[in-house]
């Protein structure tokens, strides 16, 4: 989503400000824009659209200076345009902002009777001209006066010619990092901007003020008093972050996964123990045995996982879980049992939503896990415990590999939680093999590519798709769907199988594919009733299989016009291999569409507003 880089130093800004926009790209925005400070002059360059287009104006158009900042913005309040970009300035006042102010309209309409003049449509202006109101030479104070006044969450970046040599910063309910060089410092709104120019950071926590000046700087409290904060190394993937060999950054994560699944598990299965073990849940074991129900939350990919790992929990665990969407969740205020753990499932950790609903549980006093993939999040540092994916950066909005680490690591988590409770130990074993042997599985699945290139040329300019799959196979007919949408622009649906017959059949003509993910077991026959029903409605079908049992094998190959086949792993496994040919198939539809597959419309990789 929106990003934020601040400099001061002394070198160029605009230089250091574009290549951390540059390395922000990934969340997604729709324009960009920077402001420097060279002597008492403010520079101010915008333009809606890629970084590139910024990035083009500065060579026409320089903004000297060693101090300054950058955004780039995902639209929240008015359209994508050079006027809404940030920043925003209000007389000697220039502000970027990550989040939404909820009672802008008011204070728009208390400035509006003062006189005051807006430019734009945003909601992030009313900012500038507050602090311009209260600048009477001290910046820092003019800030610190104006954030009880904002109702809402902000990650601010703020300077002025007035103090020329100063930044200041503040975060509430939106990320902001202060990165320390040497003799330099700089702002951001995730440690990724800063990669190759520090790796020592400050994670700043809400409701605190952060000064930046030549000389130094300082962390302030709500009640602008000097607080103590801890410097802290992060891990710089600037490397991990090339393209390489690949197109998009999609494909790369794509085709990344069975390293990803190894090294989810690295050091997590226990022979000895027939478990898992998890170094960060810092909640007791006999807590967790006493624990009478989980809920999972999360948002978009994310929710889906959790929707595996419901299934995954409460066969190997035996115990009640629920997934919530946070959005919902952390409004609909359900009565929960003192026994119940909540876990939120994220892959940046700075998920609005989903930190909210954490927020809201750790209120009322539940223990809370955090299944994330960023070291140093938000949501990482808030829940009481959790782990951590290892999945390393996931650059391309669609999520690829973070999903299927988190469905491994929630397999690894109902291992965890069976153990204690009912599993044998030779049934913890026989998990820990299946486990172990899933990255090749993944490994096969993806020599797919070329088949789905194809399937995606014959069916790629339809308007349409239905996904349907049954039990665990139903989420991932929901996310096979959600990527299909995400990246390129055709409209899908993912349902589970039996409810076709209750609306969803009215769609199937010969121009609505729909992608079947069949499982054997009990409930094959009942799917290809419903495969059977799309036939008979002249409906293409494309079926995803497991390639261990030949006669199923057959059944489906005679009743399908294409046919995918994919290791044959345990049921409760399928998910994490049956997404593979639905990713591919999304990217190649994309491709074929002219989309832009690592930055699609309207989508953003972390957001950061409700």
């Amino acid at each position: 989503m929106c990003g934020i880089v601040g400099y001061v130093g002394r070198r160029e800004a605009a230089p250091l400000l574009i290549d951390g926009l540059k390395r922000l790209e990934y969340r997604g925005y729709d324009s960009a824009g920077l402001a420097t400070i060279a002597g008492r002059r403010l520079h101010l360059r915008k333009r809606a659209g890629r970084v590139a287009n910024l990035a083009a104006l500065l060579e026409t158009e320089p903004a000297p200076g060693e101090v300054g900042i950058a955004h780039t913005r995902w639209a929240t309040h008015g359209p994508a345009n050079d006027v809404n970009s940030h920043p925003h300035v209000a007389g000697e006042v220039a502000v970027v902002h990550n989040g939404v102010i909820e009672n802008h309209t008011l204070l728009k309409r208390r400035l509006l009777a003062d006189g005051v003049e807006f430019l734009s449509d945003t909601d992030t202006e009313v900012i500038a001209h507050l602090i311009a109101q209260h600048l009477e030479g001290d910046l820092v104070e003019a800030v610190q006066e104006v954030l009880p006044l904002l109702k809402g969450t902000y990650g601010l970046a703020v300077m002025s010619p007035r103090n020329p040599d100063l930044l200041v910063g503040a975060r509430f309910g939106s990320p902001l990092v202060l990165g320390i060089g040497d003799g330099e410092y700089f702002l951001a709104s995730d440690p990724s901007a800063l990669a190759g120019l520090t790796d020592q950071v400050v994670y700043l926590q809400d409701r605190q003020v952060v000064v930046v000046s030549t000389v130094g700087w300082q962390v302030l409290d709500a009640g602008r008093e000097p607080v103590s904060v801890i410097v802290q190394t992060f891990e710089n993937d600037a490397v991990e972050s090339d393209l390489g060999d690949h197109a998009h950054y999609m494909l790369k994560e794509i085709f990344e996964q069975p390293e990803a699944l190894e090294d989810a598990m690295r050091g997590r299965l226990n022979a000895d123990e027939a478990s898992a073990h998890f170094g960060g849940l810092n909640i007791d074991p006999q807590q967790l045995r006493r624990a009478g129900r989980l809920i999972l939350t999360g948002c978009g990919t994310s929710y889906h996982a959790g929707l595996v790992g419901e299934y995954l929990i409460e066969e190997f665990a035996r115990m009640p879980v629920e997934v919530e969407y946070a959005s919902e969740f952390r409004y609909r205020n359900p009565p929960l049992d003192r026994d119940t753990v909540i876990v939120a499932i994220t892959q940046s950790g700075e998920t609005a939503d989903t930190l909210a609903a954490l927020r809201e549980s750790k209120r009322k006093g539940h223990p809370t896990l955090a299944v994330c993939n960023v070291v140093g999040s938000s949501i990482a540092r808030e829940a009481d415990g959790g782990v951590y994916l290892h999945a390393g950066p996931e650059i391309g909005v669609a999520s690829t590999k973070a999903f299927t680490s988190q469905v491994t690591v929630l397999a690894m988590l109902a291992l965890y939680l069976g153990r204690m409770r009912h599993l044998s130990p030779v049934q913890g074993a026989r998990m820990i093999d299946e486990l172990l042997a899933l990255p090749d599985a993944v490994r096969a699945a993806l020599r797919c590519h070329e088949q789905m290139r194809e399937i995606a040329n014959r069916y790629g300019d339809g308007a349409n798709m239905l996904y349907l799959g049954r039990h665990y196979l139903y989420p991932v007919a929901l996310e096979g769907a959600l990527k299909l949408k995400e990246i390129s622009y055709i409209h899908a649906e993912g349902y589970p199988a039996a409810e076709m017959k209750h609306g969803p059949i009215a769609l199937v003509d010969e121009n609505t594919p729909s992608v079947f993910l069949i499982s054997g077991g009990p409930i094959f026959e009942k799917v290809m009733s419903n495969l059977e029903e799309v036939r008979a409605r002249g409906g293409p079908v494309i079926a995803v299989v497991g390639d261990g049992d030949a006669d199923i094998i057959a059944q489906v190959e005679a009743r399908v016009d294409d046919m995918i086949l994919v290791s044959d792993v345990p049921e409760y496994l399928q998910p994490v291999v049956f997404a593979v040919p639905l990713q591919l198939l999304s990217y190649h539809a994309a491709l074929l569409r002219g989309c832009d597959v690592d930055k699609p419309r309207n989508l953003a990789k972390s957001v950061t507003v409700e």
